[in-house]
């Protein structure tokens, strides 16, 4: 996915705490990849300080954080407070994993974008990030 400045949507895909299961996070990078994303993958175990400093050194568009662990309501409201911090108001925080559609709401509130269960199709999710880039950045 290609912006109109030609440049790639840039994506950096993380795996946050001690999930240490990050084949799907793999397949997902490939997938955007393939979409002609440009994307950074921060590999395993990494803590949401580090995940938003990575955000701001490789300037994305957008953050995708894959989570098994059953600690979304600690690591997206945590990363989300961190991006608000550092004025990162037009990067998309999105992510995948198993979350129960009750989370996901509060996440929503709290301004996470969309969240994908697993077995989505990878297209659905380059579609959706290459959608909210080209809405909410400017290039």
């Amino acid at each position: 996915m290609v912006n109109p400045n030609q440049r790639p949507i840039r994506v950096l895909v993380a795996k946050v705490g001690l999930d240490g299961h990050d084949r799907g996070a793999k397949v997902i990078a490939s997938a955007l990849r393939d979409a002609g994303m440009e994307v950074i993958y921060t590999g395993l175990r990494q803590t949401p300080e580090m995940v938003v400093n990575a955000a701001l050194q490789e300037d994305v568009d957008a953050i995708g954080v894959s989570i098994l662990s059953g600690a979304h309501m600690t690591v997206f409201p945590k990363i989300i407070a961190l991006m608000k911090e550092k004025g990162m108001d037009d990067v998309l925080l999105t992510g995948g994993g198993i979350i129960p559609d009750t989370d996901m709401q509060e996440l929503y509130a709290l301004g996470v974008g969309k969240l994908f269960p697993p077995g989505t199709h990878t297209r659905e999710i380059a579609d959706y990030i290459a959608a909210w880039t080209g809405e909410h950045r400017e290039f």
